[in-house]
């Protein structure tokens, strides 16, 4: 149970601090608490247990193991103060002030999660330790959670005072609750056996002795994309790494990627995440390294288990001060002939490591990875997940996904690790299942981008190209298409002349010369003549050739191939409704004519049991086959959630329907006259329900 004490004026116990670096920002707005002791009145404590060290390295000395757990650091203690029911308020001048301290004995950082945040504006929120040697703050009415809990990162100590201070006339009163405090314990070894392991300690953790720090020698090539790269921390977890990544707008959306496998299915989690950048050495000993530039927060965009990607948006875009860089990418699927890693290994501070004879592609526990066999120089470790892989171009190419790799004393152990790949991640059945939809804004379809704001690997003579204004979905009744070839200057030099060849349905090559004055990374559209499309699957390959009137110094991104339907009249508005189960992660679907797949559909949610989603089918007459697979083998109904799909004819008829079945069930169905007026199992329809359902 926790206890509470009370200090006059302040009197709280010093604590020695082996924290590196000064703690200012989260983001924080400036400003400092009222703690000089003469000022304070008595301030009520809460006293949180001792945490038994010795349990927790038993633990520790198992999940420390594995890439898939997070590495743990702290302790989180469930707690439930509101700052109408615990602490002190009182009057100071023209303001209302509300204090708490906290004590968790022996702790080498105290961190919280407020379940409510709600401050108006003109009201700051201070936390302090007890030696008056770190305050973190303020934070205000633009760090309100809106709805959402908020995380607030460690301040060192055993002991701290949070302080809140608002205007007597503030436009409501501020509402603070805390619904956690983590303890923070330990580094490498479980817990401190000297001063001297103290000092060499890191605030989240260490890493093993086979890892190069990020600012030795070796890194000295990557100091550009070093800054993308952030430690993930929630509560008392370093549980992974990723990076800023950029998009074709490059506007400095604060788009994170990382791995699927730190999100899990908890995609509301995130929110509590803290991202912490440049959390590194200046040189290349020691563990400790500043971790005053971090974010709190951010919202769920994308991810895939088939590539073991996740995308995020940090809830805010990382200020000037951070400088950060957003990491150039490559999607090409080309086998890169050299890679590095940098991440943030046990939550030790940022670490680099080097694959010289590049990755292969593979499969690995259902996820298409790029396989390292082995590492020439340093490792990765639990925490590094997530962590970008880049190419010899410096632009991500994948996420660490897992492996076996890790430190045998000086010397990494000879293990393979493997990553998702970037170009399968790439596309996906939905918005919410690839990268496309969020780093392509502009729709150039590019093979790969630089990095923003400083590029990197430049070329001066290299022209890219887009193609927008073809269909995404099946295209009916339509006789042409008028396509718009994006041509881009990813160059350093500006792009004067080029010429654009396109070939549709694998007819003659055609060529549009272009002239003008592009500069470098700048755009222009070339709008290309009407196009005749054909009943079936059209296919557009568009490239650019001769920029600058010579050979393009990088042939990467010279060729784009577009496809998609297209149906001639007459056609039929069917439309397919789907209502979720619980597990819509489960959940995949197509329709096929004559094996080629029409519409599609994955990559939903769980915890979205009733969701509704509605697909118009635009389908050309004659018959199709309706497939629904459920990936956990209990179909849709009616175990967890009464999920269900039926495909409605034109008059809003039910010609299909179904939704219990095992691991899946296929339909026949028609648009002629038969199929759309006769009932389910009836004449022309046929059905297949596969046996064995499975209890969950």
């Amino acid at each position: 149970m926790n206890t509470i004490d009370r200090i006059l004026k302040g009197g709280l116990l010093a604590v020695a601090c082996a924290w590196g670096g000064a703690l200012t920002a989260q983001l924080e707005y400036g400003g400092s608490p009222v703690w000089e002791a003469h000022q304070l009145p008595e301030v009520p404590v809460m006293h949180l247990p001792s945490v038994d060290r010795e349990a927790l390295a038993l633990e520790d000395a198992v999940t420390d193991l594995e890439k898939t757990a997070p590495w743990r650091f702290g302790v989180e203690h469930a707690v439930d103060w509101a700052s109408d029911a615990v602490g002190v308020w009182t009057v100071e001048g023209d303001e209302r002030v509300w204090r708490l301290g906290v004590h968790c004995p022996e702790a080498l950082g105290i961190g919280f999660l407020f379940g409510t945040m709600e401050v108006p504006k003109g009201g700051r929120l201070f936390v302090w330790n007890s030696d008056r040697t770190v305050s973190r703050g303020a934070f205000d009415h633009r760090s309100n959670a809106d709805g959402w809990s908020w995380a607030l990162g460690m301040t060192p100590g055993e002991e701290v005072v949070i302080e809140y201070r608002e205007s007597l006339d503030a436009a409501f009163a501020g509402n603070l609750r805390i619904t956690q405090v983590v303890h923070s314990y330990r580094g490498l070894i479980g817990y401190a056996q000297s001063q001297q392991e103290e000092l060499e300690r890191g605030p989240f953790g260490n890493s093993g002795a086979c890892n190069i720090n990020v600012n030795c020698p070796e890194g000295a090539t990557w100091a550009t994309e070093k800054r993308s790269v952030a430690l993930i921390v929630e509560g008392g977890f370093a549980i992974c790494t990723g990076a800023l990544v950029n998009n074709t707008a490059q506007d400095g959306t604060p788009y994170f990627l990382t791995a699927n496998h730190c999100v899990g299915n908890n995609t509301n989690a995130v929110n509590n995440w803290v991202y912490y950048f440049n959390h590194e050495t200046a040189g290349c000993t020691g563990s400790n390294g500043p971790t005053n530039q971090s974010i709190s927060g951010s919202a769920f965009k994308a991810k895939n288990a088939g590539s073991d990607f996740a995308l995020l948006q940090l809830n805010s875009t990382p200020p000037a001060s951070f400088n950060v860089q957003y990491a150039g990418w490559d999607r090409s699927g080309v086998p890169a002939t050299a890679v590095t890693g940098i991440h943030h290994p046990s939550g030790d501070v940022k670490k680099i490591c080097f694959d010289e004879d590049g990755p292969v592609a593979n499969q690995t526990g259902g996820a298409a990875v790029w396989y390292i066999a082995q590492w020439e120089d340093g490792v990765t470790e639990p925490g590094s997940s997530g962590s970008p892989l880049f190419d010899q171009n410096h632009r991500i190419v994948g996420q660490l996904y897992g492996g076996g790799a890790a430190c045998a004393g000086t010397q990494n152990n000879g293990q393979p690790d493997w990553y998702g790949r970037f170009n399968v991640s790439w596309d996906g059945n939905s918005a919410t299942t690839r990268l496309r939809d969020w780093l392509d804004p502009l729709g150039l379809n590019p093979t790969f981008l630089n990095g923003y704001p400083e590029g990197t690997v430049s070329f001066a003579v290299d022209a890219g190209v887009g193609v927008t204004g073809i269909p995404t979905e099946v295209l009916c009744g339509v006789s042409t298409i008028q396509p718009v070839v994006q041509l881009q200057n990813n160059g350093t030099s500006n792009l004067t002349s080029a010429t654009v060849q396109y070939t549709m349905n694998g007819g003659p090559q055609q060529s549009v010369n272009w002239t003008g004055n592009l500069a470098s990374m700048a755009t222009t559209a070339v709008t290309l003549p009407p196009q005749t499309v054909v009943a079936g699957t059209n296919t557009l390959v568009v490239s650019v050739v001769s920029p600058n009137g010579q050979a393009d110094e990088n042939a990467l991104n010279n060729q784009v191939t577009s496809t998609f339907t297209s149906f001639a009249s007459p056609t039929y508005d069917f439309q397919l409704v789907l209502v979720l189960d619980d597990y819509g992660s489960e959940t995949s679907w197509e329709i096929r004519r004559l094996g080629q797949v029409i519409y599609e559909g994955s990559g939903y949610e769980d915890g979205a049991e009733g969701s509704v989603f509605t697909y118009d089918l635009c389908l050309e007459d004659g018959c199709y086959v309706f497939e629904m697979e459920d990936s956990y083998g209990d179909g849709i109904c009616c175990g967890y959630g009464n999920g269900s799909w039926t495909i409605l004819d034109p008059d809003g008829e039910v010609v299909a329907t179904g939704g219990t079945f095992g691991d899946s069930e296929i339909e026949n169905f028609c648009t002629d006259a038969m199929g759309v007026a006769g009932s389910v199992g009836g004449a022309g329809w046929g059905w297949r329900v596969s046996p064995n359902p499975a209890m969950r």
